[in-house]
């Protein structure tokens, strides 16, 4: 299908220096353990004040449902300024578009007059599908269909953007698909390995052959991992990933010095291996830059602005 991306004109290669911005249980077989690092929620960052005192339009957001390939319905808001442009944003593991990260950066992107849209993936927040715990490429086929619906409507989306999880989907996607020319990874992972001890337990492999699955429960919340969707997970690369993202293709990766969740380590070897990227670290940010949600918004921007409106 003939696309509008290459509408924008391509830009020049940036290096790979990167800078530093300023400043409960769950049950298995009936079998409790404890958890070693709490479920991580957005949803309690500082909120930044985007009010019309600061120049943020009244518009209003669009309630949006895309089917995907599946025939699931895919639900998202549309903050709509009228722009030929649709910044697409991702959301992470066992979140929702309503994450504070997501609507945050929505949010400036309106104020540029540009708009913006973010989606709940199927299986999370209001979409339909059922949640697994892999699924990099499912949900790279969703932001596949969210994308051609928006091309089928004369739009042009020129950027995606995804937070945690979501920044591996963009990653993923932009290997698989190759139609996006400028891509925004916040604080994805690169070692796919790490962090399931934490969630799972260390002997998660040995108990998912036992049952074929894991029960995990975080507060009043739960769900199942199937020893398919773990195996999709241990099975998905990244680094082979990043090395089929074209050339052209812009990534700008944006990670907290001080993130708990996953290393600023990953932020680096994405660097060393995506041609065509940029890294800027936000000294001090946690994974949900919690006390830091200003120079995030300004790191994002900052390359918005390089693409679209200097391209316009």
């Amino acid at each position: 299908m003939e696309t509008l991306f290459h509408k924008l004109q391509s830009v020049p290669h940036i290096s790979l220096d990167y800078k530093i911005s300023p400043s409960p249980t769950f049950s298995f077989f009936n079998v409790s353990f404890p958890i070693k690092k709490k479920r991580i929620s957005c949803n309690k960052s500082n909120k930044l004040r985007m009010d019309s005192s600061q120049g943020i339009s009244a518009t209003t957001q669009q309630k949006i449902v895309i089917l995907n390939s599946n025939n699931e319905k895919l639900v998202g808001l549309l903050h709509e300024t009228g722009s030929t442009e649709i910044v697409v944003l991702c959301h992470g593991f066992r979140s929702t578009k309503n994450d504070q990260v997501m609507k945050n950066v929505a949010a400036a992107i309106e104020k540029e007059g540009i708009s913006a849209f973010r989606f709940d993936f199927s299986g999370n927040g209001e979409s339909e599908g059922s949640f697994y715990f892999g699924n990099y490429n499912y949900e790279a086929d969703d932001l596949h269909s969210v994308i051609r619906y928006f091309t089928n409507m004369n739009r042009v989306v020129p950027i995606i953007i995804g937070h945690s999880k979501g920044g591996d989907v963009v990653l993923v996607y932009a290997s698989k698909y190759q139609d996006i020319r400028n891509v925004i990874n916040l604080s994805g992972r690169y070692d796919l390995k790490r962090g399931i001890g934490e969630r799972l337990g260390e002997d998660y492999l040995e108990r998912i052959k036992q049952q074929g699955f894991i029960d995990i429960k975080e507060g009043n919340a739960g769900f199942r991992v199937t020893e398919e969707s773990l195996m999709e997970r241990l099975n998905s690369d990244m680094h082979e990933a990043c090395l089929k993202i074209d050339k052209e293709c812009r990534v700008l990766t944006v990670h907290g010095s001080a993130d708990e969740v996953i290393p600023l380590e990953d932020a680096k070897e994405f660097a060393k291996i995506i041609p065509n990227h940029k890294l800027e670290i936000v000294e001090g940010a946690d994974h949900c830059y919690t006390k830091h949600q200003s120079q995030l918004i300004t790191n994002v921007m900052e390359f918005i602005k390089t693409v679209i409106v200097k391209n316009n």
